[in-house]
């Protein structure tokens, strides 16, 4: 594993100037796992009260309000408990009208608390509709009493920038602005392996078993998945325990040839879900072109930053 911030410098210092931000990138890029390091790396340093929530559990009530927010909430708790020690835990979440729940709850947590609150907001952009416009908008209302009164910063954690956060409102399926959440001072968005990382993940395999992969093959796999993360670990996985699980064999580059055909014909759950967003217009309109060769019209900067984003194109 590679030190999950080397991708994302500059973030603490984002924090200590109270920023919120967005932090965007293609599924199984290491997301969560570079913001868990990082709230735990906040809490350790005694300096801030820091915690990686996840929202997902409010995609379930897409027109309930009160419903999704309880969901969140519940879940908030429990995953509070599993990640901070117990001096730093929330207090009773206030009990208030739907539309108001979250930002009640920061606003109750981050008085309480000794060190400056800092909330990062994993899966944002699985909600929708009136749900991910009440949550934004309760983030934005309690943004000017940070740090006393609501957490000093703040981040939404997604696959999508906030203006492509899917809405059904005014014809459009989607925010088409920053607004309701246009406090933020940064969107991120994480960068794939470099080569050179992709060697020093595959060194670490090599550390531990002795099995060494050939410069081709780090090359063919450079080449296929241009630093991809779960790209990357899919080969090598396919590679080491199922293609060349005898360690005493060099793993080469047609070894790694075998293993891009097996990741195609099954298909598994990361490029399924690529595959899915396929049938959104304005990516059809970009990516259909393309696979038939044909000339590539005119496309709005936003639908190109999209589509780079989700990681279908480059």
């Amino acid at each position: 594993m590679l030190p999950p911030l080397e991708r994302l410098p500059n973030l603490e210092r984002l924090i200590a100037q109270q920023g919120y931000f967005v932090l965007h990138a293609p599924r199984q890029t290491g997301k969560t796992t570079a913001m868990l390091a990082l709230a735990q790396q906040l809490t350790a340093s005694k300096q801030y009260t820091a915690v990686m929530f996840s929202v997902e559990v409010g995609a379930a009530f897409p027109h309930d309000l009160a419903g999704a927010e309880q969901a969140i909430l519940q879940s908030w708790r429990s995953q509070a408990q599993n990640r901070l020690p117990a001096d730093l835990q929330p207090p009773h979440w206030p009990e208030v009208k739907p539309g108001q729940g979250i930002q009640s709850a920061l606003q109750s947590w981050a008085r309480a608390t000794p060190q400056p609150l800092v909330v990062l907001i994993d899966e944002i952009d699985i909600l929708q509709d009136e749900v991910l416009i009440s949550v934004l908008r309760q983030l934005r209302t309690g943004y000017p009493d940070r740090p006393q009164g609501f957490p000093q910063s703040l981040a939404l954690i997604g696959v999508r920038d906030v203006k492509d956060y899917k809405v059904a409102s005014g014809g459009s399926n989607r925010l088409n602005t920053a607004s309701p959440f246009n406090i933020k001072i940064k969107s991120l968005t994480l960068r794939n392996f470099t080569q050179g990382e992709i060697q020093s993940l595959y060194e670490q395999h090599t550390a531990d078993t002795g099995q060494i992969f050939v410069p081709a093959a780090i090359q063919r796999v450079f080449d296929l998945t241009q630093g991809q993360p779960w790209l990357v670990n899919a080969l090598a996985k396919e590679i080491v325990e199922e293609i060349v699980p005898d360690p005493t064999h060099a793993i080469a580059a047609q070894q790694v040839e075998r293993a891009k055909e097996i990741l195609i014909q099954r298909q598994d759950t990361h490029i399924d879900s690529l595959a899915s967003i396929l049938r959104e217009e304005r990516v059809r309109a970009v990516i259909e072109p393309l696979l038939a060769g044909q000339e590539l019209g005119a496309v709005p900067n936003d639908d190109r930053q999209f589509l780079v984003d989700l990681g279908l194109v480059v």
